[in-house]
C-alpha cells in the first residue's frame, strides 16, 4: 500500500463521513450505532466491502421517501445488523473458535 492508495483511502474515507452528517440526527445516531457493531463483531471484510456506503444509500433513501429510521430496520438495530452479516465471517467468529481449541487455530 503507497501513500497515494492510504491518500485517496482517507478522501473516501472523509467523504462518506461527510454523507453520514448530511443525515438528519436520528439517522445519525441509528448509523452510528450500527457502525459501531459492526467494527465490533462485523464481517472481516469490512474494510474491503461497501456494507457502510450501501447503508448510507439505504439510509438517503428511506430520508428521500420521508419514513423514519426506525420504520426502514425496525426496533431492534442489533438483529438488523446481525442479518446484514449473517453470511459473513465476522471477528466474533474467529474469537469463538480461538477459545473452543478447533483445530488449525492459535492455542493458549
Amino acid at each position: 500500500m503507497g501513500i497515494q492508495d492510504i491518500i485517496q483511502g482517507k478522501k473516501q474515507w472523509r467523504a462518506h463521513v461527510a454523507r453520514v452528517q448530511a443525515l438528519p440526527p436520528d439517522y445519525q445516531i441509528v448509523y452510528k450505532e450500527i457502525q459501531r457493531y459492526l467494527f465490533k463483531v462485523g464481517p472481516i471484510d469490512l474494510p474491503d466491502g461497501h456494507l457502510l456506503s450501501g447503508l448510507v444509500d439505504f439510509f438517503e433513501e428511506g430520508v428521500a421517501a420521508g419514513k423514519g429510521v426506525l420504520g426502514l430496520i425496525g426496533n431492534d438495530v442489533a438483529a438488523f445488523c446481525d442479518d446484514l452479516v449473517k453470511d459473513s465471517r465476522t471477528n466474533a467468529d474467529i474469537y469463538q473458535e480461538s477459545i473452543s481449541g478447533i483445530p488449525g487455530t492459535a492455542e493458549k
